[in-house]
C-alpha cells in the first residue's frame, strides 16, 4: 500500500513513541525504518472520564506521542513523524491492563479462558501539526484453559509485559481459538488502517 510513496518516506525521521520490538518489528516489516523513542508519559488516565474505550486508547496513545515528540523537539531532533499506540483488552465492559502481580495475571486468564474478549488499539499518527487518531477493535475467542495450563504459561513469564496477561504473537497464541477481524491489532499495530493514514499524509508529497 505504501510502495508510491516509499521513496519519500525512506528520507524521512520516523519515530515510534514506544519501547516495543514487536511494533518496530511490524513497521520495519512493510519496509519503513522507524527508531524507537519509549514515552516517559505514566499512562495513568482515568478511564472512568471516558464515554468508550476507544477514547481512552486514543488519548493514552496520543499523550505517548507528545510528549516523544515534545522531547525530541527540544533536544533537537525534530522527528518527521511520530507514531504511537496503545493497546487494551476488554471483558464484560471492564478494561484489562498488563498485570502487575502473578495472580493478576492468573485471575485475567482464568476470566478470558473459554470465552470471546474484545482488544482495543487506538493509534495516533503525527505529521508537523497534523494529527490523526483512530482505533480498532477486534474479537479474540479463547479456547478452554485449565489451572495447570495457565499457571505454566504465567511462569514463562510472557504474560507480565501484555495488555490482558498474554501475547497472540507468542506462546500466548495457542490459547485463541479464533480471531475475528484484524490480527494485527491484537499484535498492537493495525498495520491496514495505519498504512492507510500514512499514504494520506504522503501522497501529495
Amino acid at each position: 500500500m505504501l510502495q508510491p510513496v516509499m521513496n519519500v518516506l525512506k528520507q524521512k525521521n520516523i519515530v515510534l513513541a514506544s519501547g516495543s520490538p514487536r511494533r518496530k518489528e511490524l513497521i520495519e516489516n512493510i519496509g519503513l525504518k522507524v527508531k524507537l523513542c519509549a514515552s516517559l508519559f505514566e499512562e495513568d488516565l482515568d478511564p472512568k472520564k471516558f464515554g468508550s474505550f476507544s477514547e481512552f486508547v486514543e488519548e493514552t496513545a496520543l499523550q505517548k506521542v507528545l510528549e516523544v515528540d515534545g522531547r525530541l523537539q527540544s533536544q533537537g531532533d525534530p522527528p518527521d513523524m511520530v507514531i504511537g499506540a496503545d493497546t487494551m483488552v476488554t471483558l464484560d465492559g471492564e478494561m484489562f491492563g498488563k498485570p502487575t502481580t502473578e495472580q493478576e495475571a492468573f485471575i485475567m486468564l482464568s476470566r478470558l479462558a473459554g470465552r470471546k474478549h474484545t482488544v482495543y488499539t487506538g493509534v495516533v499518527v503525527k505529521r508537523c501539526e497534523e494529527v490523526v487518531k483512530f482505533t480498532e477493535k477486534t474479537d479474540v475467542v479463547f479456547g478452554k484453559l485449565d489451572e495447570q495450563q495457565i499457571r505454566a504459561y504465567i511462569a514463562s513469564g510472557e504474560p507480565m509485559d501484555k495488555a490482558g496477561g498474554y501475547g497472540i504473537q507468542g506462546i500466548g497464541g495457542t490459547f485463541v481459538e479464533r480471531v475475528e477481524g484484524d490480527y494485527f491489532t491484537v499484535v498492537g499495530l493495525p498495520l491496514y488502517r495505519l498504512c492507510s493514514v500514512i499514504y494520506d499524509m504522503f501522497k501529495e508529497c
